[in-house]
């Protein structure tokens, strides 16, 4: 049984959060990228970086190969202070297999 000072000593580790590691199946990679697009319609950035997210769940070399774009500019354009041409984001839902659409408000 562990003593109060044995208690004290244990340190607790803490690793970052990475979401990418939790999207496993096309439904939840489409389901997360939807959330984004309904909960935070205008947050260009953050749907940006969840498109991202979605991209290094599947493997960002298959879809720079899908979309063909390069690696490095699909990890500059989806990243935190990226700012991707709507034509890029295109090519990586077309390369995610996840089809955009319109819907009323």
């Amino acid at each position: 049984m562990p003593t109060a000072s044995n208690t004290a000593s244990a340190k607790t580790k803490t690793v970052p959060y990475d979401v990418a590691e939790q999207l496993r199946t096309p439904e939840e990679m489409a389901a997360y990228l939807d959330a984004w697009l309904t909960d935070a319609p205008d947050d260009a950035a953050g749907i940006a970086r969840a498109l991202g997210d979605v991209a290094r769940a599947k493997g960002m070399t298959q879809v720079a190969r899908d979309s063909g774009l390069s690696r490095e500019s699909l990890y500059k354009a989806l990243s935190e202070n990226g700012n991707p041409s709507f034509a890029t984001v295109l090519k990586v839902a077309q390369a995610l297999g996840l089809r955009l659409h319109a819907s009323v408000a």
